[in-house]
């Protein structure tokens, strides 16, 4: 699957006031070395295990392949986790 970088860059908070929800999202990396990262995420009450390749020379698309993972799982990677 291929991933499409969309960055923005926040100048101002002044989109905070159009927010209608927020939640919390917990993640970590287990990998982060500069051809692949591969990432834990909670979401709620779901877990995810991401892992990403090297981005693009624009940086605009990489490859990326994501499953859900039981959140008792989640946790646990997540502790082993890089600081």
């Amino acid at each position: 699957m291929q991933e499409i970088e969309r960055k923005f860059l926040i100048t101002n908070l002044k989109f905070k006031k159009e927010a209608i929800n927020s939640f919390e999202i917990a993640q970590g990396y287990l990998n982060t070395h500069p051809e692949r990262s591969v990432r834990i995420r909670i979401n709620g009450n779901l877990g995810f295990l991401t892992v990403k390749g090297k981005s693009n020379e624009s940086g605009t698309s990489r490859f990326e392949w994501e499953r859900e993972i039981p959140i008792a799982e989640a946790k646990q990677l997540l502790q082993l986790c890089e600081k």
